[in-house]
C-alpha cells in the first residue's frame, strides 16, 4: 500500500513540475511577445512595464516553488495589485468614481492582507516541525 502512495505522490509530483514548466515557458513567451510589440510601435508605456513586471512575478513565483517546495501566499497578493494597478492605469479614462474606489479598497485590502501575514510570520515564525 506505500508503494502505491509513494508512486501516486511521485506521479503529482512530475505533472505539478511539468505544470511549472509550461506555466515558465508560456510566460517567457508572452514576455517576448510584449518586447516585440514595444519595438513595433517604438514605445514604452507605463501599462508595458507593469506587464513585464508582472511576468517577471509570475517567474518569481514558480522559481521560489520550485526551489523551496513552498509557495508564499504574499506573491500572488503582490501580483494582485500589480494586476489591479495596471487595469487602473490603462482604463482611467472610462472608470467612474464608484469603481474607482472599489479597485482602491481592492487594493487596501490586499495591501493589509500582506502586512498582516507579514506580521504573522516575524511575531509567530513556524517551528521546524510545523514547517514540515
Amino acid at each position: 500500500m506505500n508503494s502505491i502512495k509513494n508512486s501516486g505522490y511521485k506521479a503529482l509530483v512530475i505533472v505539478e513540475d511539468i505544470g511549472l514548466l509550461f506555466i515558465a515557458i508560456a510566460t517567457v513567451i508572452a514576455m517576448g511577445f510584449e518586447i516585440v510589440s514595444m519595438f513595433k510601435v517604438m514605445a514604452v508605456t507605463l501599462a508595458d512595464l507593469l506587464l513585464l513586471f508582472i511576468y517577471l512575478e509570475v517567474l518569481a513565483m514558480v522559481g521560489i516553488y520550485l526551489k523551496s517546495g513552498k509557495l508564499p501566499v504574499r506573491m500572488p497578493l503582490y501580483i494582485a495589485i500589480v494586476a489591479i494597478a495596471r487595469y487602473m492605469i490603462l482604463d482611467m479614462k472610462n472608470l467612474d468614481t464608484l469603481r474607482v474606489l472599489g479597485l482602491s479598497g481592492a487594493v487596501l485590502v490586499l495591501a493589509i492582507s500582506i502586512f498582516t501575514i507579514r506580521y504573522g510570520h516575524t511575531k509567530f515564525p513556524y517551528d521546524d516541525k510545523e514547517a514540515n
